[in-house]
């Protein structure tokens, strides 16, 4: 299927590595240029040289910073010609317990995964519809459905930005001018935050790394952890012209996870 955005600009967050770079890769593919965006410069720059020869045809820019703040939002945005297609995508804030936490707790929270989206939604939509064309996906959490115990900051922020999008999803103005924002909500997915996450998890158990691996694949009703490259295919569905139709929804890709029925 010819997803229609070849020749598009992104910019795709925390793409360096793990769900973020699995969508740039997969609109690399299509022929999307990309800004891509990550704190630690080395690692982003060998993914830009990956990205390259993953097709010589487009524009890869790595734009070293911190989303989170003020300058890293301001270098990302002005290395984009413009943005066709943003990508917001942050690393989660640490698990614990809430009485552990306090206001500067809290606002880190929210400035990485519910401010720093709102603040590059804010920058590229109004743009985005005068060209009549604008997608937004955001990657969320699995935990927005349903929450985990230890991970309150990501809940609380996760699902604040939810439901921020959701009304601004549906304003005429952009719905009507083919601008659409979603989320994607991953559940577990073999990525190096996941391994991390399960080696810590393992640790307080006092159990192997293996072994805790292994019982968290079989968890799962797929028996399997999600890859990246597949998460990053429906982002890229997400972005195409196919889906000017879909906008204020929020896709889980856990492999089954969920229970519930809505």
């Amino acid at each position: 299927m010819d997803l229609g955005i070849a020749g598009r600009w992104a910019l795709v967050c925390a793409a360096s590595k793990g769900l973020g770079k699995g969508c740039a890769e997969a609109l690399v593919r299509e022929g999307v240029n990309v800004v891509i965006t990550a704190r630690g410069n080395d690692t982003l720059q060998a993914t830009a040289a990956e990205l390259r020869v993953l097709n010589p045809a487009v524009q890869v820019v790595a734009v070293a910073g911190d989303i989170t703040t003020a300058e890293g939002r301001a270098a990302a945005l002005a290395a984009c010609p413009q943005v066709d297609i943003l990508v917001n995508n942050a690393g989660g804030p640490p698990a614990g317990d809430f009485r552990d936490w306090n206001r500067d707790t809290w606002i880190a929270a929210l400035d990485a995964n519910m401010l720093t989206p709102i603040e590059l939604i804010k920058a590229t939509v109004d743009a985005m519809a005068a060209r009549g064309f604008g997608r937004v996906v955001n990657i969320t959490s699995a935990a927005v459905k349903a929450p985990f115990e230890a991970l309150g900051l990501s809940n609380g922020a996760r699902t604040g930005l939810t439901g921020f999008v959701a009304g601004l999803a549906r304003q005429p103005l952009l719905a009507s001018r083919n601008v659409t924002l979603n989320n994607l909500l991953p559940g577990p997915f073999d990525t190096e935050r996941l391994r991390s996450n399960t080696a810590a998890v393992a640790q307080r158990a006092g159990k192997g790394f293996d072994a805790m691996w292994e019982q968290r694949r079989q968890s799962n009703p797929s028996r399997r952890f999600g890859d990246p490259a597949e998460f990053g295919a429906a982002c890229a569905f997400l972005c195409s012209v196919h889906a000017g139709y879909i906008t204020g929804q929020n896709l889980l890709m856990d492999g089954g996870a969920y229970p519930g029925t809505f």
